[in-house]
């Protein structure tokens, strides 16, 4: 990837659920503009035996783009990409998605996403921990910030699961945010008009 492609690269907002996470994800994404000038990435844990319905559902919440991610999709400003249960969903070095089998990691869906992201594109990508259990996404979030990203999280007051949200605050270091879901949509809003060009 040439130089002139990296600077026209879009910021990058990575959303990190998992028990609650729909309803988390919803509030957030339903509080984002269409022309958000950002393309946003979206993990949501969920059981590999059932049918997922998440991209409907989030299309009907959201002004966004929704799509599932699938190998080699470019980010674009104003487009949800969405990893299915069965796949893990990671950012490459030139700056496209890939999905990797669902296998040894399988604890640790949000992790890799985050992981991938502070590694190739970590001054532009804010991460955002929502309602879940245990700690998948902590220390990829943890990774995020260390890099020169931005750490996000649902206040644990309104999560449905709080234990994630909890351990991102105890664990990840200083977070740059901590709201409601409809709180943090209106704060990334602000973080991404405040830093156009990072």
């Amino acid at each position: 990837m040439t130089g002139s492609h990296r600077t026209t690269a879009p910021k990058i907002v990575a959303i990190g659920a998992s028990a609650g996470g729909v309803d988390a994800i919803s509030r957030l994404l339903g509080g984002l503009p269409r022309n958000l000038p950002a393309a946003v990435l979206v993990v949501l844990r969920r059981p590999l035996e059932r049918v997922s319905h998440l991209p409907g559902i989030l299309s009907r919440k959201t002004n966004l783009d929704v799509r599932v991610a699938e190998d080699g999709d470019r980010l674009e400003s104003g487009v949800c990409f969405i990893g299915m249960p069965d796949r893990h969903l990671v950012l490459e070095q030139d700056l496209h998605v890939s999905t990797w089998p669902n296998s040894f990691y399988r604890s640790h869906n949000i992790d890799m996403l985050f992981e991938s992201l502070a590694r190739h594109a970590a001054r532009r990508t804010i991460g955002v921990i929502l309602s879940g259990l245990l700690k998948d996404g902590v220390l990829g979030l943890k990774a995020i910030k260390e890099a020169g990203g931005l750490a996000l999280v649902q206040d644990p007051g309104e999560a449905e699961y709080p234990e994630l949200p909890e351990n991102a605050i105890r664990y990840a270091g200083p977070v740059d945010l901590i709201d409601t879901a409809a709180g943090l949509a209106k704060g990334i809003e602000r973080l991404i008009s405040r830093h156009p060009d990072a």
